[in-house]
């Protein structure tokens, strides 16, 4: 079975269930100051498992696209990947654990599906501890699917306890489902949660019950949600007896091919091997990022870093495989064939992410060669490489810092990463929210403030079409308790009479009070009403439009104040020009 199939079955059965197929949420989240890519298949559907309905319907399923950099460093051994699809189905506020461990053996066991072999199955489930209880329900429900005592496994939080991905948040228990690969135990004591590789995790059911808060107590949540999760690479390698997940259906075209362009024609050496799989990975991740509708560029902060930062991990890895022609393109194109069909913004926006991965293997392909010499002089001249060593390739040769700790590692030495922020600690490219913040993740704040900040955007973008023309249109936002941001397409820089002109539209509408009103209709009644919403693929059969008195009218899935008059005072703070025709706005309100 290739990843194709799978997912194909994987939402045929669930739709055979009356779930609602939902399309894949961009990978650059909207509105969530704690995440810089979509990590999971929930996090889009966030608010909804806080019990705001779906236009969809409460069962929903979809394959999600998703990107994680927690583990990095890990990348070419046998699991781990940045980008991932992941399969899931949620049940909001319908079904719970009876029915959802019901479906899930019945898609991994019965012929119809998966046909897994039953005996080859264990479960895992919650212990419980002094917050949440052990949970005796999904125990009993596996019994009634015939899993003898002898393969239920209890395991504490750090295995079973699912989320919140951020400090806060929906979460709960989980029964996880592993499949025995077949290789021998490692110990007495081996079994599914051990890292030995014999016990595979395949399939993952968290019952979203409750909201951690602020203190880190718990409360229960006004309905009982089903969260599964299931990532197609890692299923499609068990399901062939594979070794590694770098032998299935949409790696090995990449392998190959660089392969070819390293001129490897014998067994790779592990050395070798790992450059592939770096490659094959990362190529595989900067293509869909690139090729998101929101036209993300690399850059020195926040999401564009992360692309940066994979790009150029490409490019070490093919210098150390020997490859001498540029070759991103060449890799990117494969993505985009291999994937077009199932997410077709990949072909739209091939030419943007041709160009900027031509551009950016241009720049550093300079940069690392004239990094590389001086690093080995350094090391040549003292045997070591100092913290300060790093500061001076970074600011004198823009050699970054990841590269620079790379080559240290493989040489055993360890940098002082605290001596050089301290060294460089203004520095913004390397701040704490473009490294270190950067692999982390967590679930967006819904306060008062962002709600109202969230309303006070929709004005803005409408003024912003009001006062400079319909050529205006999102291409992204972001908003913090702090302020809102929002990056729009337009030429230029907006002169200080458009500025005024537009805080005093918005301050307007603010001051007349206006209802704000949400109604669920397809896009295509949605459009009709001229309802704004410019990242087409991810709308589904139904949305939730919001429209602001006769102002404003826009596809969101909120939350928003009531009332205009909730906002408060909207103050621009400044702008950018972020791009070829791209202009940001930050903004506050008090």
């Amino acid at each position: 079975m290739d990843s194709n199939e799978l997912r194909k079955i994987y939402l045929e059965f669930f739709k055979k269930k009356h779930h609602a197929i939902i399309n894949s949420a961009s990978l650059l989240p909207e509105n969530d100051p704690t995440v810089l890519f979509t990590t999971a298949g929930m996090h889009p559907l966030q608010v909804y498992l806080m019990g705001q309905p779906h236009p969809a319907g409460n069962r929903l399923v979809n394959s999600q696209k998703c990107i994680r950099t927690g583990d990095i460093d890990e990348v070419g051994d046998s699991t781990h990947l940045t980008f991932f699809e992941m399969l899931g189905n949620w049940s909001l506020g319908d079904y719970y654990k009876d029915e959802a461990i019901s479906m899930s053996w019945e898609f991994l066991t019965d012929t119809k599906w998966l046909g897994l072999d039953p005996d080859r199955l264990s479960i895992t489930v919650f212990a419980g501890n002094d917050e949440i209880p052990r949970d005796e329900e999904s125990v009993v429900a596996w019994r009634k699917m015939g899993i003898p005592d002898e393969r239920i496994f209890y395991l504490p939080a750090e295995d079973n306890l699912w989320g919140p991905a951020g400090e806060t948040g929906p979460c709960g228990p989980c029964t996880e489902m592993f499949f025995d690969t077949g290789k021998d135990s490692c110990s007495e004591k081996c079994q599914p949660g051990c890292n030995c590789g014999k016990y595979f995790e395949i399939w993952n059911d968290v019952f979203m019950t409750y909201n951690k808060k602020d203190d880190g107590s718990f409360e229960k949540l006004k309905q009982h949600n089903v969260d599964t999760g299931m990532g197609i690479e890692r299923t499609v390698a068990v399901i062939n007896g594979m070794k590694t997940v770098y032998e299935i259906d949409t790696l090995v075209p990449l392998m190959e091919k660089v392969k070819r362009l390293a001129r490897i024609r014998d067994q790779p050496t592990i050395e070798q091997e790992n450059s592939i799989r770096i490659i094959s990975d990362h190529i595989r991740a900067s293509t869909f990022i690139l090729g998101d509708n929101k036209h993300l560029s690399p850059s020195n902060l926040g999401q564009g870093y992360v692309l940066r930062r994979l790009i150029r991990r490409i490019i070490r890895q093919g210098n150390l495989l020997n490859i001498k022609q540029r070759f991103l393109p060449d890799l990117a194109q494969i993505v985009i064939n291999l994937y077009s069909e199932v997410y077709p913004e990949l072909e739209r926006n091939e030419d943007f992410i041709m160009e900027n991965l031509t551009q950016e293997e241009k720049k550093f392909t300079t940069a690392l060669k004239r990094g590389l010499r001086k690093f080995n002089q350094i090391y040549e001249q003292t045997n070591t490489l100092t913290a300060e060593n790093a500061f001076l390739l970074f600011t004198s040769f823009g050699f970054p810092l990841e590269i620079t700790t790379e080559l240290a590692s493989e040489k055993g030495i360890s940098i002082d990463l605290e001596v050089f922020k301290k060294e460089f600690e203004e520095h913004r490219s390397l701040s704490r929210k473009s490294t270190t913040g950067t692999f982390q993740s967590g679930l967006a704040d819904h306060s008062n403030i962002t709600t109202r900040l969230h309303t006070a955007t929709h004005l803005l973008q409408q003024t912003l079409r009001n006062v400079l023309g319909d050529h205006v249109k999102q291409s992204g936002s972001n908003i913090t308790p702090e302020r809102t941001r929002f990056d729009f397409t337009h030429p230029t820089k907006l002169s200080h009479k458009e500025i005024k002109q537009v805080e005093e539209i918005v301050n307007q509408k603010i001051k007349e009070a206006l209802l704000v009103k949400k109604e669920i209709m397809t896009p295509t009644e949605a459009k009709k009403q001229g309802a704004l919403g410019f990242f087409g693929d991810r709308y589904e059969s139904n949305v939730s439009v919001y429209s602001v008195g006769d102002f404003s009218k826009e596809i969101c899935t909120g939350p928003h104040v009531t009332n205009t008059s909730e906002i408060g005072r909207f103050i621009i703070q400044k702008q950018k020009n972020i791009g070829t025709g791209l202009m940001r706005i930050r903004a506050t309100i008090e």
